[in-house]
């Protein structure tokens, strides 16, 4: 009983001081992941074998943590090596990316191509952003795709903020869709071996029906304001895409690397290669053939790389004195059994509390309830890992504070005078959020209950 409290104890003031913002979350996460280490395993539970499952490194030297054959044996509980390596990986390549000028060049070709019009340029934004976010983290998206729309935001002479709100729900749905398009779906798809035929086959298809209703929603949200602009300027002064590319050799390599992680991705349930490894390759050879090794490296988000490691041994503690299976057992009371109530109940409940929390470690505080309750209810598991992916992607979008794109894309237009304030947030992208979680529960209810 020590042992629960304390280990309740120490994630409710972790998740406090992280809504509080008055500390890095890397070191919040990671403080009180120490007390769980000392407080609940050492002097509550005084055992060692719960350090050693929650620290799980000896998971990283089996074979099948790199190569999957047969059934995978990776550990589903603390540390989740694999999350870590593989986020790792794409910070890295995404740094080298940057770099060579690949994003700004993408954004002012897709520019280029509407013919500098705003509302087709709102439009194809939205698209682009839903299609990157599938394979690149939404923040590196979102903090590209902002400054982009802010230049061309001062050159066709309209108002930033609605493409940029469009921007940024965008983002978070297209995350949404793949196992590495958001940090939940990687948590979620490491600790159950989902592939990622896995997700774009399911929240992929939900996905794709949202984000067809987003943009109609959007459009009739946003296009008075943006058909409101001032005189363009002349053709002359438009941009040249090809002016983005800082260096043509690092520009190509980068995209052949970016396109080779795409395929390594969508075939790794084939080739047997496990999320780590394509992480840790896609890392090698962008710092192999990158000309700025050392600053490719600075630029890797090592704080959120931090933040994983100490939240992770957080929940390890709630898992290991059984507190998980705990609030399974209340929702399976709660739903008695119910397959329909159980996934509105998973699905809701996670969006509403990523609107407000972290969905990062509220995702990963969900894995282990949804395996406990599959087991007590002989349900897929996979079919309550859809409702949670959803739910804490999307939960995440209808606030400011909900998702870290977010944030990063309203910090992006608030430097050049744009304030967004939660009024003008909420009364967008609230809607837009009820539209995606109905799409998702009754998606959900007629495939798989």
């Amino acid at each position: 009983m020590a042992a629960q409290i304390a280990a309740v104890t120490i994630f409710l003031v972790m998740f406090l001081l992280i809504i509080m913002e008055k500390f890095e979350r890397h070191i919040i996460t990671l403080g009180c992941a120490a007390l769980t280490l000392i407080l609940v395993f050492g002097v509550c539970m005084h055992s060692t074998s719960a350090v050693t499952e929650t620290l799980n490194l000896a998971g990283i030297f089996t074979k099948n943590f790199w190569i999957v054959s047969g059934e995978a044996s990776e550990s589903t509980g603390g540390i989740n090596w694999a999350t870590i390596i593989f986020v790792a990986g794409m910070m890295i390549m995404v740094e080298g990316m940057a770099a060579a000028g690949f994003f700004r060049w993408l954004c002012m070709s897709i520019a280029k191509a509407v013919k500098y019009q705003v509302i087709p340029i709102f439009i194809t934004f939205m698209i682009m952003s839903a299609v990157l976010a599938m394979f690149i983290d939404s923040i590196t998206v979102i903090l590209f795709l902002a400054a982009v729309t802010l230049e061309l935001s001062q050159l066709l002479e309209f108002d930033p903020v609605p493409m940029v709100l469009a921007e940024i729900f965008c983002a978070n749905l297209g995350g949404s869709a793949t196992m590495c398009g958001d940090p939940p779906n990687i948590i979620v798809g490491t600790s159950l071996q989902l592939t990622f035929a896995d997700f774009i086959t399911n929240t992929g298809v939900l996905a794709g029906i949202s984000l067809i209703l987003v943009v109609i929603y959007y459009y009739f949200c946003f296009r008075k304001e943006l058909s409101a602009t001032g005189q363009h300027t002349t053709v002359k002064e438009y941009p040249d895409p090809k002016s983005a590319i800082k260096d043509k050799k690092s520009f190509v390599v980068s995209t052949v690397i970016f396109l080779a992680a795409v395929v390594l991705l969508v075939t790794h349930a084939q080739t047997g290669l496990t999320v780590a490894t394509i992480g840790l390759g896609i890392a090698v050879v962008t710092l192999l053939t990158s000309k700025n090794k050392m600053d490719v490296i600075k630029g890797v988000d090592y704080k959120t790389l931090l933040f994983f490691i100490g939240l992770f041994v957080v929940v390890g503690g709630l898992e290991q004195t059984h507190i998980l299976e705990l609030i399974a057992g209340v929702i399976e009371k709660i739903s008695g059994g119910n397959l329909y109530i159980m996934v509105a109940i998973i699905i809701w409940i996670s969006a509403i509390a990523s609107a407000f929390v972290d969905n990062i470690p509220f995702a990963a505080t969900m894995v282990p309830v949804i395996q406990s309750l599959a087991a007590l209810n002989g349900i897929d598991i996979s079919t309550l890992a859809w409702g949670l992916s959803m739910g804490t992607d999307i939960g995440g979008s209808a606030t400011p504070i909900g998702a870290s794109a977010n944030v990063v894309g309203m910090s992006v237009v608030a430097k050049e005078g744009h304030i967004i304030g939660w009024g003008r947030y909420c009364k967008s992208a609230v809607p837009a959020t009820i539209i995606v979680m109905v799409v998702a529960t009754v998606g959900i209810w007629l495939r798989y209950c």
